[in-house]
């Protein structure tokens, strides 16, 4: 019986020959071709992002939305070997000497992903695990159809514990900017 190929895991090089015209993430060298978001995915990204935008207007972090290469890495690795490169709708940077090209190559602050029925497994899971792995600070799973946020923040024991659960009546502060209160009634107000 023959050995069943090794499957060579995609990198960023490869990444870079995908045709511009579609959307791709890899996750651990697997690639994942992304279907176009709905209007209801737009307007709750249009909405955080403009939240997010004007708080850290003159400040030293930015916020960046899709399209948007998170080569997702620590630092010893060369940007064309990475084989973690993730299109998060919304990802906020506060080191930006790791800014470069069309993203950032780094372990950045904050990632929030807005569920599709596409994307759940894979935002849920696999991004949930290596979020945690590389220790992304805080995440936020966005699930349009009930209008729900979850917030999972890195504990001292680099997990992310219990979500804290938010509706769209809530408003939540943002753990990594005490005095960034995020208001859920103009995000869901579709």
């Amino acid at each position: 019986m023959p050995l069943s190929k090794e499957v060579r895991k995609q990198t960023y090089s490869d990444y870079l020959t995908y045709p511009d015209d579609e959307r791709w993430e890899i996750i651990d060298g697997v690639p994942y071709m992304q279907s176009a978001p709905t209007w209801q995915h737009q307007s709750i990204s249009r909405e955080l992002l403009r939240q997010f935008s004007n708080y850290l207007l003159q400040k030293s972090c930015e916020v960046f939305s899709a399209p948007f290469d998170l080569r997702l890495s620590k630092a010893e690795i060369k940007d064309e070997n990475v084989v973690d490169v993730y299109q998060p709708d919304l990802v906020v940077i506060c080191d930006k000497s790791q800014l470069k090209g069309t993203g950032y190559s780094g372990i950045p602050n904050l990632v929030i992903e807005i569920l599709s029925p596409s994307t759940a497994k894979t935002d849920r899971l696999l991004k949930f695990n290596m979020y945690e792995k590389f220790g992304v600070q805080e995440y936020w799973i966005v699930e349009p159809d009930m209008k729900l946020v979850s917030v999972f923040i890195l504990q001292d024991n680099n997990r992310y514990g219990r979500p804290e659960l938010y509706t769209e009546t809530d408003n939540v502060t943002v753990s990594i900017f005490s005095d960034l209160i995020i208001n859920f009634s103009t995000v869901f107000d579709f």
